[in-house]
C-alpha cells in the first residue's frame, strides 16, 4: 500500500492549510480564515472517510490525522487568544490538558511498553466541542447575526475538556496498574 495516498494527501494539506490560517488571523482577515478552517474540516472529514471506503488506511495516517487535528486546535486557541476572540484561560485549558493526555500516554508506555490509548467518546466530545466553538467565532465575525451563545459554547467547550483530561488520566491509571 503507497503511504502517499489521497487520505494522507488531505492530511497533509490540513498542515499545510494551518499557517495560511494563522497569517489570516494574524491580518485579520476572518473571511480568509473561515474559508481554511472550512476547507481544514472538509479534509478532516474527507481523510478519514476515503481512507475506510477504499481501504487505504496508513501508519503514517493513522499518526499523521490526529496530530494534524491537535496542530489546528493548539494554533487556533493560541492565535485565538492572542486576538481576545477566546478567553486565554480557555486556551490555557485546551492546552494543558493535550500536554497532559500526551505526557500521559508516554508514561504508560514507558510502565507498560504498549500504546494502547485510543480516543475515547469524552475526548471526541471535547475536540468536536472545541471545533464548533472556533467555527463558531469565525462565522460570528463574519455573519455577525449569530445567537449570542458564545459564552455558553466556552464553558461547554472547558467542562468537556476538563472533564475528558480526567477521563484520559483515570484510564492512564487504570492501564498502568492492570500490568
Amino acid at each position: 500500500m503507497r503511504v502517499l495516498n489521497l487520505p494522507n494527501a488531505l492530511t497533509i494539506a490540513r498542515i499545510v492549510i494551518i499557517p495560511i490560517f494563522t497569517i489570516a488571523v494574524i491580518y485579520k482577515r476572518y473571511d480568509y480564515a473561515l474559508y481554511m478552517f472550512i476547507v481544514a474540516a472538509l479534509t478532516d472529514t474527507l481523510d478519514g472517510f476515503i481512507a475506510r471506503l477504499t481501504n487505504q488506511k496508513t501508519e503514517l495516517g493513522t499518526f499523521l490525522d490526529p496530530l494534524a487535528d491537535k496542530f489546528l486546535l493548539v494554533t487556533s486557541f493560541v492565535i485565538f487568544s492572542l486576538n481576545d476572540l477566546v478567553p486565554k484561560w480557555l486556551a490555557i485549558t485546551v492546552i494543558s490538558r493535550d500536554v497532559i493526555v500526551i505526557t500521559g500516554w508516554v508514561l504508560v508506555y514507558l510502565i507498560t511498553h504498549t500504546s494502547n490509548v485510543k480516543p475515547t467518546a469524552t475526548g471526541k466530545a471535547a475536540i468536536a466541542m472545541q471545533l464548533m466553538l472556533l467555527c463558531y467565532v469565525l462565522l460570528d465575525i463574519n455573519v455577525g447575526f449569530l445567537p449570542d451563545i458564545q459564552d455558553v459554547l466556552i464553558w461547554l467547550t472547558a467542562a468537556l475538556t476538563i472533564i475528558s483530561g480526567l477521563h484520559y488520566i483515570y484510564r492512564g491509571f487504570k492501564l498502568t496498574y492492570e500490568e
